[in-house]
């Protein structure tokens, strides 16, 4: 069995390693070629450009980056055309995967798009995109297949394979072993995200709130991870006498140290929630980015755990609210009181036991499923 694969980022390269390691299982022979990052690589895949040359985010980092990009899906398209995998996975990256999508399918290789693209968040016009590149969706949250299904999309729910590789019950004592924390201290994770503009434009606030965080509660610490890359970029960031300590990714043992944390909307807010860890959602981009995408969402959420709970469980500080002191206000509240922390803490284990319910097989199953129909 041989599959074609691309994962644009961190958080992608994260679920294709996780898918890759159901899809062995069902083909222990199996060969895996494309774009991918370290987790996928440890699963036996073959990348053939580092993942990271599709760490983009929003309109203006593309339209910089267009030319390299638009080099590097023609030049993945002829190879796998050449090397005609059984089907093509496009994880998540949909921007640079439908276009990619589009052209095999013509081509005659089955392809599946695994994460389906937030159409009940915002952009409802790109149904029409999946339609025409993806021959099925594989489903994070339960809600989607049926909204794919209206519009005549195969789609499948598999569950989201971080809640089945997440446990239950985070390990805090064993993280903080392992970081080099102390049991008894309040630690505070700070995930400002794996991309270069969310460091220029998170990083910063969320820093100047742990220092206010800092000098409100003396004995707070704080642990950040860092993607690979970017230590140089974040370092300078760093205010002066801040107690904080930079991991080198490690972002999963960050959470399950931490009391709570400050993080980037995105895949973290889930990851979040499922080491059910009270949070404070940070969200800014650069201003022509903000121009164009507001007003374009259909929902009043942006965290993950807020969609799936339909309500604000956490608070979210989007654009000009993302302030370091509307952060530090935000955080300090969870930590001053400890009844809303176990009150929400037992609304995400909720959630965690939503998502979890085997993803690999459930996804590997389509994929055979979709394999077997060609």
């Amino acid at each position: 069995m041989k599959l074609g694969l691309v994962a644009g980022e961190a958080s992608g390269d994260l679920l294709g390693g996780l898918l890759l390691a159901g899809l062995r299982e069902r083909w222990p022979a199996l060969r895996s070629e494309g774009i991918g990052g370290p987790k996928m690589i440890a699963q036996g895949f073959e990348t053939w450009w580092p993942h990271s040359k599709l760490s983009i985010f929003g309109y203006v980092d593309a339209l910089l980056n267009i030319r390299e990009l638009l080099a590097i899906r023609k030049q993945l398209g002829d190879r796998l055309l050449a090397d005609k995998p059984a089907a093509f996975i496009g994880i998540d990256a949909p921007d640079f995967n439908f276009g990619l999508e589009e052209r095999l399918k013509q081509q005659g290789i089955k392809t599946i798009h695994f994460v389906c693209p937030s159409i009940w968040a915002w952009r409802a016009e790109r149904v029409e995109k999946i339609k025409r590149s993806a021959d099925h969706v594989l489903c994070l949250f339960p809600f989607e297949p049926e909204l794919l299904h209206a519009h005549g999309i195969g789609a499948s729910y598999v569950g989201h394979p971080l809640a089945d590789a997440i446990p239950l019950e985070p390990p805090q004592a064993a993280a903080r072993a392992a970081i080099g924390l102390a049991e008894n201290e309040t630690v505070v994770a700070l995930l400002p995200g794996s991309r270069r503009s969310e460091i220029k434009y998170i990083a910063p606030p969320m820093l100047g709130a742990a220092l206010l965080m800092q000098q409100a509660r003396p004995g707070l610490c704080f642990v950040m991870p860092v993607a690979p890359g970017l230590r140089e970029m974040l370092a300078p960031l760093v205010p002066a006498g801040l107690n904080l300590t930079l991991l080198d990714g490690r972002s999963h043992e960050a959470l399950a140290a931490c009391d709570m944390t400050l993080v980037a909307s995105g895949t973290a807010t889930l990851e979040a929630a499922l080491f059910k860890r009270p949070m404070v959602i940070a969200y800014k981009v650069n201003a022509l980015n903000w121009w164009r995408m507001k007003g374009k969402n259909y929902q009043p959420w942006v965290g993950l755990p807020n969609v799936l709970a339909r309500e604000f469980l956490v608070p979210e500080l989007i654009q000009d609210q993302c302030t370091a002191e509307n952060l530090a206000r935000e955080g300090l509240a969870w930590l001053d009181d400890p009844a809303r922390c176990t009150a929400v803490q037992a609304r995400f284990a909720e959630q965690h036991q939503l998502l979890r319910c085997n993803t690999a097989q459930r996804a590997s199953d389509a994929i055979a499923q979709v394999i077997g129909s060609a």
